[in-house]
Order: C-alpha cells, then structure tokens, then sequence
C-alpha cells in the first residue's frame, strides 16, 4: 500500500511525496481512511508510530478541500507539552506546505503579545498546550464556534499532569457538531472516561507496542550495577561510535550530572527536562538537530516532543518504572522504516521491571554484562615482615631519641603521691626539670 491509495488532497500527496515517504505505518493505514470518512477516533498508539500524520494528512486534506472561514480556526490540536506541540506544528507545515493554510501555535514561555497578533491573519490550525490556550479563550483573543476538527493527542500524559479539567472547559467552547480524534499511548479506566465524554460512536484503532518495537530497532540489554552505569554508558558510546543519540533518564537531577560528566570526558552534549526555560530548551534541541551537539540527555518530560529525523540511536541509562514508557523512549529511532539500536543499562533492582518489560513485548531481550574487575597490588608476605620492622625500628630509634638527658629518675615513693606513681607522670615529671 501506498499513500495514493487513500483520497487525499492532490496538494497534501505532493508534499508526502517530497518528504520521501513511500508506504504508510500501521497506524497511518488504519486512522486516515476512517478520519477521511468523517469519523471519530479513538486511537491509542504509542511515540514513533507515524501517529502525527495519521491525522494530519487527512485533517490537511479536508480543510483544503472544504470551506474557508477567514480567521476563524477551523481545527484545534491540543497538546501536553510545548515540544510536541512544536513537533505538530512542523507535522503541519510540512505536508501543507503546498497550500495556504495558516498554522499558529500557542504554548507557554513564549510572548502572548506576540501569539494574539498572529491570530488576527488567517488560522485555519491552532495547535496549542491547554494552559495557554485557556488563557486565550479567556482573554477574548480568539472564538471556537467555527471548528470543525478536534485532535486530543498524548492524552494519558494531558491526564497525568492534570489539564484534564482545563481541556473540559476548551471543549465546551467547541461546537457540538465537530469531528473529535482522541490519541494514547495507554488505556485506563479515566482514559475510556474521557473517550466516552468527547468522542461519538467513535472508530477504535490500536497499535500494540510490540508492533511498535518489533523490527527496526535493535535492543540490547546490558546488566551492571548502579554505580558503573555510568561507566558503561561510555564504554558503549566509544563502542558503537553514533553520529547522534539521546540519553534518556529517570530524574532530572541524573540528567544534569551526566550531562556535566560527559562535558568532562570531551563529548558534545546537551541537557533537556522541565526545568529549563523554553526558550533554553529551543536552542538545545536546535543545536541536537543541526548536529551542532552529538548526544542529548533528556528526562521522560521532555521525551515525547522530541522528533529527530533518522536518529541512530537511544541509550536509557536504567528502566522507566511503566513499561510503556519505554517504548516511548525508543520509539526516538528506528522511525518510518529506518533502522535504529536501543541499549538500555539495567541494574540489580530493576530485574523485575525488565521481566514486566518482556512479559509486554512478549519476548525476551538479548543481554549482555558490564562490570570492571578491581585490581587490588599483591604484596609478598617477606615484603609486609620488612615494612613492619623498618617502622619498628624508626619507632624505637625515635623514642631513644627523645628520651630526656638528665639526672635519672626517682625511685620509690614520691612526695604527696603514696608508694605508686605513673609512669607518664615520672616522664613529664623528668622533662619539666632537665627542660
């Protein structure tokens, strides 16, 4: 199958075809006839899926071949963070660029000013993280009751972080009528709650991660302890040599102390989590990019808006407490067909984890060990015997030494002490007078 397969827009086909995309993913075949059709979704699909452009292209097509309303946004994308946002918005204007449609972006960090003044020229696609959104709706900067399309993405992560209620408040801003996609990487219980508020008879598409992991990338396991993993991580980065990779880690505290000791071993390396400004982790993920840094060590935050064309590979410096998270993380390489390695270092007290790991995958990981044997300088016990009497000998020496010179030492009792005197006190007694 191929993408002229499916009734897209002539305009959008062109673009796919100049981005160089040939066949369509498993999640891109499923959801773009459906979303074409009219329907809603409900899809769950994990990072690295093509799950972007399986509603972008059909949501680009049908907004140019529909009506357009002048500054009116015709559809709204909402997203957790501020990188994914971005990673729509380049979605966006890349397979639409052969036609007029206007994309603006609204997220946190970045000047309101500035963002309102964009939504007074022609929006066809808001693509904007709640919080800011919210605040633009309120600040009567922009209308909803003309969207057609809706597109609720990562919203396990949006329910995580708790925008659930300010999503709830965007969505009752919307018409009634509108066409609603809903994306997660996982399903529960409050993930089918929410489907079921703001989707209708809605086609439900899954993308298992074993699916997701299966081919393209190659995995490894390599066990050491805690302490060496470290060590391990650049045992492999001088092993496999990648032109690029990101690092991923639990915390963000790990993040910035391995980045700080990569600096220290020469590697070109930048960090990325949630405290750093957004302005800050722009100019990062630009450098990572442009190749200007070779290696980004990265938290589960900022994970899931990172979008890196053909990257070689993804070290995990230990195993994320759910499961799915990691394929979140690998799914960064190996991505529209191209292949792609994932090492992750795994310590002692994550082996049930990993079991967790392979009992999702439904196979087992190759593994290898990492550990460093610790010389210790065997020393001959004639060696040891000579050592101790040299410093015998230095200590009797040193003592005959400062022995006081003077008239010897009174024998028996001394005045006001009975018949028993320390022997100390004979000395010090001594020195103050031959002093």
């Amino acid at each position: 199958m191929t993408f002229n397969n499916f009734a897209l827009h002539e305009s959008i086909l062109k673009s796919v075809a100049e981005a160089g995309y040939n066949e369509p993913t498993p999640i891109q075949q499923a959801a773009i006839p459906v979303v074409l059709d009219g329907r809603d979704v409900f899809g769950c699909a994990q990072t690295g899926t093509g799950k972007t452009a399986s509603f972008m292209l059909p949501l680009l097509s049908k907004l140019q071949e529909g009506r357009v309303r002048a500054r009116m946004p015709r559809a709204l994308v909402l997203t957790p963070t501020r990188e994914l946002a971005q990673q729509v918005q380049e979605a966006a204007e890349k397979y639409g660029k052969n036609t007029k449609l206007g994309v603006v972006t609204l997220i946190g960090g970045e000047s309101m000013a500035q963002q309102e003044k964009e939504l007074k020229k022609r929006v066809d696609i808001l693509i904007a993280t709640p919080g800011r959104m919210l605040d633009i709706l309120e600040r009567g900067s922009i209308m909803l009751g003309a969207l057609e399309f809706l597109v609720i993405d990562e919203a396990d992560r949006l329910l995580d972080m708790g925008f659930v209620p300010d999503v709830e408040k965007i969505v009752s801003k919307t018409p009634t009528s509108r066409q609603t996609l809903l994306f997660s990487a996982t399903v529960s219980a409050p993930i089918r709650k929410l489907a079921e508020r703001f989707l209708k008879d809605p086609a439900e598409i899954t993308i298992t991660p074993k699916e997701v992991s299966a081919e393209t990338i190659e995995q490894l396991i390599v066990e050491t302890t805690a302490t060496l993993k470290p060590k391990a991580l650049r045992h492999y980065l001088a092993l496999e040599k990648p032109t690029s990779a990101i690092i991923f880690c639990n915390r963000k505290l790990e993040v910035s102390k391995l980045c700080r000791d990569l600096k220290k071993q020469g590697f070109s390396v930048g960090e990325l989590h949630g405290d750093l400004s957004q302005s800050q982790r722009k100019e990062t993920l630009d450098a990572f990019k442009e190749g200007k840094i070779s290696l980004l060590v990265a938290s589960d935050v900022a994970a899931r808006g990172i979008d890196v064309a053909d990257l070689p590979m993804v070290f995990n410096l230990g195993l994320p407490l759910n499961p799915e998270e990691y394929v979140h993380r690998i799914g960064r390489t190996g991505r529209a067909g191209n292949s792609g390695k994932a090492i992750t270092f795994v310590d002692a007290k994550e082996q049930r984890n990993l079991k967790a790991l392979e009992k999702m995958l439904g196979k087992a990981l190759p593994k290898q060990t990492f550990k460093v044997e610790e010389e210790k300088p065997a020393v001959k016990q004639k060696e040891t015997k000579q050592v101790k009497d040299e410093i015998q000998e230095i200590k009797v020496v040193h003592v005959k030494e400062r022995r006081p010179k003077g008239p010897p030492l009174p024998k028996g009792p001394v005045l006001g002490f009975g018949d028993s005197v320390p022997a100390f006190f004979l000395v010090n007694f001594s020195l103050e007078r031959t002093g």
